[in-house]
C-alpha cells in the first residue's frame, strides 16, 4: 500500500504561483509514475502532469504547459506541482496519484490516490 498527502493548496491572485507538495510513504519502491490530476467543481477530475518515478521522464498537459512543472525529490520520497502564471480556471482541487506501471492520463489508471487539495485563484 502506499498513502499519499497533498499540501499547499490556498487563495492566490491570478498571476500569482504556488506549489503543491505531495508526501508518500509505504511501498513507494513500486510505483512507476507519479502523477497530479484536478476537478474543479461540477467537472470531472482531469490530468494535468506525470512523472516517472525518477523523474527524468515527464508530461504536461497542454493547459498548464509551460506554466506548471511537476517534479520529485526521491529522497524526500515528495512529488510537487510548482504552478506560475496562475489563472481562475485553474481553480479546482487537486489530487496527487500513484501507479505501478509507467505513464498513463486517465484516472481509472491509478492505484492510489490523496486527499486533495484546493487550489483557489481569484481575478
Amino acid at each position: 500500500q502506499v498513502q499519499l498527502v497533498e499540501s499547499g493548496g490556498g487563495l492566490v491572485q491570478a498571476g500569482g504561483s504556488l506549489r503543491l507538495s505531495c508526501a508518500a510513504s509505504g511501498c513507494t519502491f513500486s510505483i512507476l509514475t507519479w502523477a497530479w490530476f484536478r476537478q474543479a467543481p461540477g467537472k470531472e477530475r482531469d490530468f494535468v502532469a506525470i512523472s516517472s518515478w525518477n523523474g527524468a521522464s515527464t508530461l504536461h498537459a497542454d493547459s498548464v504547459k509551460g506554466r506548471f512543472t511537476i517534479s520529485r525529490d526521491n529522497a524526500k520520497n515528495t512529488v510537487y506541482l510548482q504552478m506560475n502564471s496562475l489563472k481562475p480556471e485553474d481553480t479546482a482541487v487537486y489530487y496527487c496519484a500513484a501507479r505501478k506501471v509507467w505513464t498513463g492520463t486517465h484516472t481509472g489508471q491509478y492505484d492510489y490516490w490523496g486527499q486533495g487539495t484546493q487550489v483557489t485563484v481569484s481575478s
